[in-house]
């Protein structure tokens, strides 16, 4: 699965050339990506820093943005794996537990709005050097904690770090690869979605392997975190681009970046930009659901440790090349509506089939349940092709996205609670299923051929 909360920008302009109107297919996230590898050895245009940019450097930048990545999902995924030992270990009841899987909705809607302010101040590089250091100390710490409040506490540590550098990948990506966004785009989402699937299926045989013990099988993903600071050190002094415009900070001689003066969307005026918010919000729902719970799903219906973990995996990986034909084929349709109910049809037979025959078709509902939840990738995609200017898809992206994590936070908790008190998992996956019907309405309105400049203006 691609990142689930990773903002659609537009490339930077190139520095002088005048401003063109945008063309149809333009404003509609038609861009084409330019093929993975091109100009691989070029150096990408120096920033504004007063630094040699050399192609070393631009090395140095492309592994700090795969192992950054790489981080992005595994605190979350590698939980999933242990969820049932982390409940014994620290006497977590369900609906406990259930509170735990939705604080990475509830961080990355609140912290993940700081990040922009925070790019201004200290330079977008700086930021995520320090976001990949709080997944360190989150990890690193959270498995050895006696109780759950700290356990809690450590996780949104590591969950805020993520957060903030999830917003900042692409804007970095366009700050120092205007002219490469697809393919670097298109590598840090493989990344994402590698790093994810990798830490589901590896964190219980790694904890078999430390002798079953589950703090250290949890904690020994921070050494990837750690890993991950070290690329990012050298850009600690550069402060880039202000988040959303792709320029250089704007100085006294200095023009003004794409969209000054223009006067903000009023953006909660358009049915498109609710409509979207609320899909973006149910597709958020039922992945941090599957990430979760649908583990320990397949281990209460008998499945081992190991291989549950495996079919976590699965469903994280379909992500992996579906994120890049899903964008691609959707922007050939002037109308999203049909991929938003295929994708849905997927998720119902995959629930479907966790209530009738969770063990005996369990590789099937993992694969279906990954195809669904590749909702996330044609929901950014959307997001690119319902507003017409750059500034209006940075102000959607932003609501709808926001709004969406807000939404998200209640699913997870929900399932615990239904799934302690009901002591099966009939009523939790009736609820996942009756979900993805609401998902598929307001997906195929937010689908249609329009954007939110025209109806804000109405």
């Amino acid at each position: 699965m691609a990142s689930e909360e990773t903002p659609t920008l537009r490339p930077a302009p190139r520095v002088g050339a005048e401003a063109r109107p945008r063309t149809d297919d333009a404003a509609r996230g038609g861009e084409r990506a330019a093929a993975p590898g091109a100009d691989a050895d070029r150096a990408a245009p120096a920033p504004s820093t007063g630094r040699p940019w050399t192609v070393w450097t631009t090395r140095l930048l492309v592994l700090g943005i795969v192992l950054a990545a790489l981080n992005l999902r595994p605190a979350i995924t590698s939980l999933g794996a242990l969820l049932e030992e982390v409940r014994d270990g620290l006497g977590m009841s369900g609906s406990v537990a259930g509170l735990l899987t939705s604080v990475p909705p509830l961080c990355f809607a609140v912290f993940g709005v700081t990040a922009p302010r925070l790019a201004r101040r200290f330079g977008p590089g700086a930021v995520v050097c320090a976001g990949m250091a709080a997944i360190t100390a989150g990890l690193l710490v959270r498995p050895f904690v006696g109780n759950t409040a700290v356990f809690l506490a450590a996780s949104a540590l590591a969950l805020m770090g993520i957060a903030v550098s999830n917003v900042l990948m692409p804007v970095i990506v366009k700050r120092w690869f205007p002219d490469r966004v697809g393919s670097m785009t298109g590598l840090y989402s493989m990344a994402l979605a590698c790093g994810t699937s990798i830490a589901a299926a590896a964190t219980v045989p790694v904890t078999d392997a430390l002798g079953g013990n589950w703090r250290p099988g949890l904690g020994v993903w921070a050494a990837l975190a750690a890993a991950a600071v070290l690329p990012w050190l050298p850009f600690l002094r550069d402060r880039g681009a202000a988040p959303g415009t792709g320029q250089a900070p704007a100085t006294r001689s200095a023009p003004a970046g794409p969209g000054a003066g223009r006067p903000a969307l009023r953006i909660t005026r358009s049915r498109t930009a609710w409509a979207l918010a609320v899909f973006f919000g149910l597709q958020a729902t039922a992945a941090y659901i599957t990430m979760g719970w649908m583990a320990q799903i397949f281990r209460d219906a008998g499945v081992s440790a190991g291989t549950a973990g495996v079919l976590l995996a699965v469903t994280m990986a379909m992500g992996i090349p579906l994120a890049f034909v899903i964008p691609r084929v959707a922007t050939r349709l002037s109308q999203q509506g049909p991929m938003v109910v295929v994708l849905g049809l997927c998720g119902l037979a995959g629930y479907a089939g966790l209530y009738l025959a969770p063990a005996g078709g369990a590789w099937a509902w993992a694969v279906l349940l990954g195809i669904s939840n590749c909702a996330f990738p044609l929901a950014l995609t959307m997001v690119g092709m319902r507003a017409r200017t750059g500034p209006g898809v940075a102000q959607l992206s932003a609501f709808a996205q926001s709004t969406g994590y807000l939404i998200s936070i209640p699913g997870p908790l929900l399932v615990g609670v239904l799934y302690q008190h009901s002591g099966g998992w009939g009523l939790p996956i009736a609820l996942m299923a009756a979900l993805m019907v609401p998902q598929m309405v307001v997906g195929v309105l937010a689908g249609r051929d329009r954007t939110v400049e025209e109806e804000a203006a109405r």
